[in-house]
């Protein structure tokens, strides 16, 4: 994959919208969606290491689509990457169990916020 597709895949993975992308980034709008549109269209070294810093890869990756040395990922972003990448290898039941019990634990953690500290 391309720079386009890698930033269109980075860009749903996160559930960033281009203009939020925009705004975290400081490249304007208009120019990520150049970017998104364009068949050839790759930024400047300076809005690529932006646009990556905001969505929390490396410019290689963008780039390239080759994966990034774990210690040029911040650390907050390895965890949901992991869980996604597994998530993705089980078949469709699976995930749907996954899933479900994601919601479980969250739910029983938002019932448990609402209840007093117990003595």
């Amino acid at each position: 994959m391309g720079f386009k597709e890698n930033l269109k895949f980075e860009l749903a993975y996160s559930g960033m919208l281009v203009k939020e992308l925009s705004a975290r980034s400081g490249v304007k709008k208009r120019t990520i969606d150049n970017y998104l549109n364009s068949h050839n269209c790759m930024p400047s070294a300076e809005a690529a290491v932006c646009i990556a810093a905001a969505l929390g890869v490396t410019v290689e990756y963008l780039i390239t689509g080759n994966k990034p040395q774990e210690h040029c990922v911040p650390p907050q972003s390895l965890g949901p990457r992991a869980l996604l990448k597994n998530l993705e290898s089980l078949n469709k039941r699976d995930q749907k169990i996954v899933l479900n019990l994601i919601k479980f634990l969250k739910q029983m953690e938002e019932l448990e916020g609402n209840k007093a500290p117990l003595p």
